[in-house]
């Protein structure tokens, strides 16, 4: 199974400063079995949206994670872009990233993440926290054979 992992961060995209969050998910792909590529986008929505669809139509990767701009500030973009690129919505692993988080942080219900599929690729956004993926990830990772077995199938 092959998963992306994209970064949305414009100062990540610049050079500026450690992505921290985008590796600590890719870890996380690795260690539950995952070949994953890595990739840093700006928090730009054409660009984001440009980038899901590659990563889903052109290089068929079974899921592609992002890692950041799920927030409220203005330039927090990533949930319009998934938005503009699925075809359905794959509703429950943002609902239920956003209730496990409540377990972590009373702002977890800030996040504004969302999840859903484009032809035969699951689209998961993820806050922009290595601490968040790492508490987050253990309610996405059971599902991810089953989930590809059936996008297989599309």
């Amino acid at each position: 199974m092959r998963a992306a992992v994209l970064t949305v961060s414009s100062t990540r995209a610049r050079g500026e400063g450690e992505d921290l969050s985008g590796p600590a998910l890719v870890d996380l792909c690795e260690a539950a079995g995952l070949e994953t590529r890595h990739e840093v986008v700006p928090d730009d929505r054409a660009t984001i949206a440009r980038a899901l669809r590659r990563l889903a139509d052109e290089e068929d990767f079974r899921f592609v994670f992002t890692a950041g701009g799920t927030g409220m500030t203005a330039d927090d973009v990533t949930p319009e872009a998934t938005r503009d690129v699925i075809d359905r919505e794959a509703p429950g692993y943002a609902e239920t990233m956003r209730a496990e988080s409540r377990r972590f942080t009373p702002l977890g219900i800030l996040t504004r993440g969302v999840s859903g599929i484009r032809g035969r690729t699951l689209i998961v956004n993820f806050p922009g926290s290595p601490k968040a993926s790492g508490e987050l990830w253990p309610v996405v990772e059971p599902t991810l054979r089953h989930a590809a077995q059936t996008l297989e199938r599309a």
